[in-house]
């Protein structure tokens, strides 16, 4: 019987189960989305959330302790610099577990694990700037819209005729 034993063995003993959880917490760190069964998510989610809480306040007791539980350098500078100041504001749940079709091989049910906020990226950034520096249109229709949409329409019947 299992009495009090927290955590899958996902069939592995436990060193296995550790280089696992390490390589795919180090890969849901740098890519930020990865494919996976839905088990070694679920796990997964009790591996990377408390060291995501770890990088939201940087100092070098938390980067060593980052670092030894992921031994990638540049995993635990990303986790640091990028991820920790995203994820400042939020009080835990910063993965999102997607349900998947089963494997095609063995029809093992497969999850898509993705960190909540994406990275911000600079094309999403500027519409919404742009959208916030335009003035916004009024309601009422002005007389030159009229002419405007049946000007359009000619064109559209003139190409029409064309082809």
């Amino acid at each position: 019987m299992r009495h009090k034993l927290s955590g899958r063995q996902l069939s592995r003993n436990s060193s296995h189960r550790h280089a696992l959880m390490r390589n795919l917490a180090s890969a849901l760190l740098r890519y930020e989305t990865i494919r996976t069964t839905v088990p070694k998510a679920k796990e997964l989610r009790r591996v990377v959330e408390p060291i995501i809480t770890l990088g939201k306040t940087d100092s070098d007791a938390r980067r060593r302790l980052a670092l030894s539980r992921l031994r990638d350098t540049a995993i635990v500078t990303k986790l640091f610099d990028d991820l920790g100041p995203r994820f400042k504001a939020r009080a835990g749940g910063y993965t999102r577990i997607l349900h998947m079709l089963p494997r095609p091989g063995d029809a093992a049910p497969m999850a898509l694990m993705q960190l909540v906020d994406g990275p911000v990226t600079e094309a999403a950034a500027a519409p919404q700037e742009a959208q916030a520096a335009k003035p916004k249109r009024s309601r009422k229709k002005s007389a030159a819209a009229p002419e405007a949409s049946a000007a359009g329409s000619k064109r559209k019947k003139a190409k029409a005729a064309a082809a």
